[in-house]
């Protein structure tokens, strides 16, 4: 298992194919913050109130000079599905094989009604324009944290 992430770490560099049939890695937000947040699945509940919430504030990202990148294990297909269906205006990365949540630590073994698996442990980790870690959150709770991601990347410009 790969060294757990911190503050002021080289972001690990990735490609994923997006949402728009185009690729998103690393490279592609050089100069700019990049809000790189991984969950578990399109559609499920707590990753629609997730994605809705970025999706409401990233006018104010796009003002702070951050961009925002949702990736989950699900295909391009759901994520487009999944961004049309909620009207979602944020890129959306497709890991299937879970490399990039490896590289990031966040493919862990989970546990529900005692049954053990591997999954997304929601995280969101604040890449500055260097590709320098500058803020990591782990086990992610999903109401108001897109507000707390916003004023990291707002506190960045300062």
């Amino acid at each position: 298992m790969a060294k757990e992430l911190a503050v002021g770490d080289k972001a690990p560099s990735f490609t994923l194919a997006d949402d728009d049939g185009g690729t998103a890695g690393l490279e592609s937000f050089k100069g700019k913050a990049l809000v790189l947040y991984f969950y578990p699945k399109d559609d499920t509940s707590g990753c629609t109130r997730e994605a809705i919430d970025f999706t409401q504030l990233a006018p104010d990202f796009a003002k702070a000079g951050a961009a925002i990148l949702g990736t989950s294990p699900d295909n391009v297909t759901s994520h487009a599905k999944f961004k049309a269906k909620h009207k979602l205006d944020i890129q959306l990365a497709a890991d299937p094989e879970h490399k990039v949540a490896e590289q990031y630590g966040v493919w862990v073994e989970k546990s529900m009604y005692g049954r053990k698996y591997m999954g997304i442990e929601r995280a969101t980790f604040l890449i500055d324009g260097q590709g320098r870690i500058v803020r990591v959150w782990r086990k992610v709770k999903v109401p108001g944290h897109a507000q707390e991601v916003l004023r990291a990347a707002q506190a960045l410009r300062r």
